[in-house]
């Protein structure tokens, strides 16, 4: 199995006209599906060629409260932020100028070994990041394990280890796979929700 990008991360939002004036107008990054129905919106915005981000928009939803980028929390917690990956050095500096311009205070160019990054909040709260890679440091080829206390399981290598999940004993036989229709359905498609 190979998976070939985040297809999307789905957010939320309470104001999508300062989400798309954040994401389309400041980022940059075209605005290519908007679904919607009573009490939602869904728009997908294009990180890469095959990478999106998207967001419901739902009433009632407020900005969350800043918190500072990986400080640790206590309690139920998913989410701390999400990172972007940019070409090149001077595109990084180049976006940290624009987002300082237009008031959302990035922080200053962090070196983190591999990657240098930035760190800023979107107009919901959300805490983004936005890396390039240092020349010459390519964990993907060479994958680093740089924790002073790694976990026993980190310790087995940056490869998959087989066997350690129960094997599929009965495939999903291709006669029974359905699809069903889902919200964007009838508008892609031109089919009619009954």
């Amino acid at each position: 199995m190979k998976f070939n990008g985040v297809n999307h991360l789905a957010m939320a939002t309470g104001d999508m006209d300062a989400t798309i004036k954040f994401w389309r107008d400041l980022l940059g990054m075209r605005l290519i599906a908007g679904l919607g129905g009573p009490g939602y919106r869904h728009y997908f915005f294009e990180i890469s060629p095959k990478d999106t981000i998207a967001f419901f928009e739902w009433s009632g939803i407020k900005p969350v409260s800043p918190k500072e980028h990986g400080e640790p929390v206590r309690g139920p917690f998913v989410f701390d932020h999400v990172s972007f990956g940019m070409d090149s050095e001077d595109e990084l500096w180049e976006l940290k100028d624009k987002l300082d311009a237009a008031g959302f205070n990035p922080s200053d160019v962090i070196d983190h070994g591999f990657i240098h990054s930035i760190y800023a909040y979107d107009p919901n709260g959300m805490p983004i990041e936005f890396s390039c890679n240092v020349r010459g440091m390519d964990v993907h080829a060479k994958p680093t394990m740089a924790d002073i206390s790694p976990t026993p399981l980190a310790l087995e290598g940056s490869k998959p280890q087989p066997g350690r999940w129960p094997a599929v004993i009965k495939a999903t036989p291709v006669s029974d796979r359905h699809v069903f229709k889902g919200a964007g359905s009838e508008i892609f498609h031109g089919m009619i929700e009954e």
